[in-house]
């Protein structure tokens, strides 16, 4: 596995690893979230462009898993990691966040954020394992204050959500 920046032709693959990576959703009753689509090709171009959309590439150089980030109130904000089922639970998800921590150390960022769901085991569960700590509401930078009401705003509060930082 390689991690490395998406080319512009590779934007497609992510959508379909966007929506393969969602499926399990249906089986947790969240079938909202099994279908929604993936980012548009103009938002994910708009991510490669600015160096923030790294893959996860198998042995064929092909795209298994991606992720998105950008800078946000001193952090880097992980706003989606997203594995394909079948590179799934080998690490992939875990190289990407190393990476991108190694990116944000480099631009002098002090914590990767992210929000998620807190009741879905590949979710909050899985970042608490990797050092992601919840962040009670008073200590939400204004940053993480709009995405969350963007977040609730499409509906995602449907189901409890939390923000979390890792600090680097």
């Amino acid at each position: 596995m390689r991690i490395r920046l998406a080319t512009r032709a590779e934007l497609p693959a992510l959508q379909d690893i966007e929506r393969a990576a969602g499926a399990p959703f249906r089986d947790l009753g969240m079938p909202e979230i099994a279908d929604d689509e993936p980012p548009a090709l103009d938002i994910l171009e708009r991510y490669r462009r600015a160096g923030r959309c790294w893959v996860a590439a198998d042995e064929g150089d092909l795209p298994t898993a991606y992720l998105l980030a950008e800078p946000m109130d001193g952090a880097l904000h992980i706003e989606q990691v997203s594995v394909h089922p079948r590179a799934a639970r080998r690490g992939v998800g875990r190289a990407l966040l190393a990476h991108a921590a190694d990116r944000a150390r480099e631009e002098g960022l002090t914590a990767l954020t992210l929000t998620t769901f807190t009741d879905v085991p590949w979710n909050a569960p899985y970042y608490a394992r990797l050092g992601f700590r919840p962040l009670p509401e008073a200590d939400l930078t204004p940053g993480l204050r709009v995405i969350r009401a963007t977040e609730a705003a499409h509906g995602l509060d449907r189901w409890p959500r939390v923000c979390m930082r890792k600090p680097l």
